[in-house]
């Protein structure tokens, strides 16, 4: 592409063709980035790679496997020996009481053990796989809080450039103030510093860059140093849920307070099976005795073994005891997580209000405001009329309520994030049209 410049320009200061320069810089930099950084595909891969969601993943399917155990009968025994009588030597079908033996034994628990066992098990795979959904969940939020911060400092650092051109502005007027001795040369230097000063942050903002960048990677499951690029823009995300409905809502979706229920009525069966433990089990058992063929008649038995819960105060009551305590510690549990969720809720709803408002305040009446204070101002210094701290201010104040707009604008978003994960909803509300 060549750039034509008139004849004046060769007599424009060097700040101003400085500026000039970065402010085309700056219109060519959002088409730096052929492919933006899409918020979506990060979710997607860090459901699929995320090292906490894998884990969690892994405990459902080992859950899963032990249902089958626990409702399974336990190992039949088979025995088999010999019997001799005397020493000096082989006895078999000379006496009566020599014979090889076998036996096969097999312990079944009194009826209804087997079924509250496998309960058990099904209610604690329940539980991790609420567990594994809220893991999901809070993934998906971490993954979009870090994704919001990485867009606010490439944001910041777009404003930063782009009140640079404005800074160059105050210099060219000090210079030309000071050249036509309507100035001092301090209000050159003021204005140079604070020029330089933005530079200074942004070179901040980059380091603070890479430091998102290598959460980002670890949440995604992705190597820290790898390239991430530029987040693309954001839309203002709709939530039209009252915070009574978002209780209500988290209440009948959450994954922890399921996860934290599913718990409760495990515990449930376990009380249960600790009083089904009251009720004794039986072996059932069947021998068969080998006495050497036609001279002696082979033998054959059936027994059965019941087991005698003669200690009952100090192993199955206090078994049930135990079982109980436990149960009352996990409904103490699930009403504590739901008060927290309540007021986490709550914090966030507030947060999500407090910064529409706010971010109504600075895009409606502080930006606009302090934007023609400081074209006021400018055009005052020019001739004479302000002083130059005068316009140094209204420029940072101009820049400070962008900052504090577009800080706002992520801090909505996060609380919305978290909102979603909180109440186990994918999703609260459609997109507005893009925020420009």
């Amino acid at each position: 592409m060549l750039l034509l410049f008139p004849r004046s320009a060769c007599f424009l200061p060097l700040s101003a063709i400085c500026g000039l320069v970065m402010a085309f810089c700056l219109f060519l930099a959002p088409y730096a980035f052929a492919d933006f950084l899409k918020l979506q595909e990060l979710l997607d891969e860090a459901l699929k790679h995320n090292p906490e969601i894998l884990v969690s993943q892994s405990m459902v399917s080992a859950a899963v496997y032990r249902i089958p155990q626990a409702k399974s009968l336990p190992d039949p025994m088979f025995m088999f020996g010999y019997q001799n009588e005397g020493w000096s030597k082989y006895t078999y079908s000379d006496t009566p009481d020599a014979q090889w033996m076998f036996s096969a034994s097999q312990m079944v628990p009194f009826p209804g053990k087997l079924s509250l066992k496998g309960e058990m098990s099904e209610r604690e795979s329940e539980s991790l796989k609420a567990s594994y959904d809220s893991m999901r969940l809070k993934i998906i939020s971490r993954v979009k809080e870090l994704y919001y911060d990485l867009f606010f400092v490439n944001r910041e650092i777009d404003l930063i450039r782009d009140k640079s051109v404005l800074y160059n502005r105050i210099e060219d007027a000090a210079i030309a103030r000071y050249s036509s001795g309507m100035g001092p040369q301090q209000e050159v230097l003021m204005a140079q510093t604070e020029k330089y000063m933005l530079l200074e942050k942004e070179e901040m903002l980059k380091q603070k860059i890479q430091s998102i960048e290598a959460m980002l990677n670890t949440t995604i499951g992705r190597d820290v140093n790898a390239p991430l690029g530029r987040p693309a823009e954001l839309s203002s995300t709709s939530c039209n849920y009252t915070m009574d409905t978002l209780i209500k809502t988290a209440f009948e979706n959450s994954p922890e307070i399921k996860s934290k229920g599913k718990m409760v009525a495990a515990k449930e069966a376990k009380v249960r099976m600790a009083k089904k433990e009251y009720i004794p089990d039986f072996t059932f058992n069947a021998s068969y005795f080998n006495r050497g063929g036609g001279q002696f008649e082979d033998m054959l038995s059936l027994t059965t073994t019941i087991n005698i819960p003669l200690y009952y105060k100090t192993r199955q009551r206090q078994a049930v005891l135990e079982s109980e305590a436990s149960l009352s510690g996990s409904r103490y549990e699930l009403e504590g997580t739901k008060l927290m969720i309540s007021s986490s809720i709550r914090d966030n709803y507030s947060m999500m209000k407090s910064a529409e408002s706010l971010m109504e305040l600075y895009k409606i009446v502080l930006v606009p405001k302090t934007n023609q204070d400081f074209e006021l101002a400018i055009a005052g210094y020019s001739t004479g009329k302000v002083e130059a701290i005068t316009v140094i201010t209204k420029l940072k104040s101009l820049l400070d309520y962008e900052l504090l707009y577009w800080g706002q604008f992520v801090e909505r978003e996060k609380a919305i994030a978290k909102l979603e994960a909180i109440t186990g909803v994918s999703s609260l509300g459609s997109t507005d049209m893009e925020i420009k």
